[in-house]
């Protein structure tokens, strides 16, 4: 599988975000690129990410750590710590947005990255980070928002592939961590998916000895990009 026209780049090695010690290379499709649905979802099927309006992957040569996964909805099946965390937050409303910026947003995002990752790339957080980092002038992606009583408690980043959703980003007030708005908000987009009669959710990355990242594997049947393969994780 091959993105024919389009010019790549790659950075200088940097310290890598998620294995302490490795050194990392990213891949980036030109900015200047006519970006536009249909080749955003040829480069997510490639193993592409966005971030902001970059489109990227990891080029790490020998290290092969970070493996992209996605979501076949239509096989999915909810494990019993899934199906509790449904049941317990079907007293939220959920309602979606344009993207577009909201300081009651920006006000949540900042709470959960002083909170949760302090210690990561994208803290302190910012307004020009926030909008610099989720939103982009090209690709067609909603906000949703889970609320209880009002309250927001979580947003979730999703742009329209043409072969599904892909799940930007989550960010939830760490204040109701023992709902688990994280993985509620990827089982919402499972069933989004589903509604739209789409195949994939596509979720990022996942690295095997990244602890932050362990969640992602427990959503099964799940796919994983290998060799420019998607194939079923055993």
């Amino acid at each position: 599988m091959t993105a024919p026209g389009i010019k790549f780049f790659s950075t200088t090695a940097h310290a890598c975000s998620y294995l302490p010690g490795k050194q990392a290379v990213t891949l980036f499709a030109d900015p200047k690129t006519n970006m536009d649905r249909r080749l955003y979802t040829d480069l997510s099927d490639l193993g592409f990410r966005r971030s902001g309006n970059y489109v990227y992957r990891p080029h790490c040569g020998s290290c092969q750590a970070c493996v992209a996964i996605r979501i076949p909805v239509d096989r999915f099946e909810p494990n019993r710590q899934q199906l509790r965390v449904w049941k317990k937050n079907q007293d939220l409303n959920v309602l979606v947005c344009d993207a577009r910026f909201r300081e009651e947003h920006y006000e949540l995002y900042e709470h959960y990255i002083n909170a949760r990752h302090y210690d990561g790339d994208m803290y302190p957080p910012s307004v020009e980070q926030y909008a610099s980092f989720l939103t982009s002038d090209w690709s067609e992606t909603c906000f949703v928002e889970f609320r209880l009583d009002g309250k927001l408690l979580a947003v979730a980043v999703c742009d329209e592939l043409e072969s599904g959703l892909s799940a930007v980003y989550t960010f939830y007030d760490p204040d109701y961590e023992k709902r688990s708005l994280g993985t509620f908000a990827i089982l919402w987009q499972i069933e989004e998916t589903r509604r739209r009669q789409l195949p994939s959710l596509y979720l990022g990355y996942w690295i095997r000895d990244c602890q932050k990242m362990s969640y992602k594997i427990a959503f099964r049947p799940i796919e994983l990009l290998i060799n420019g393969e998607w194939l079923a994780a055993r």
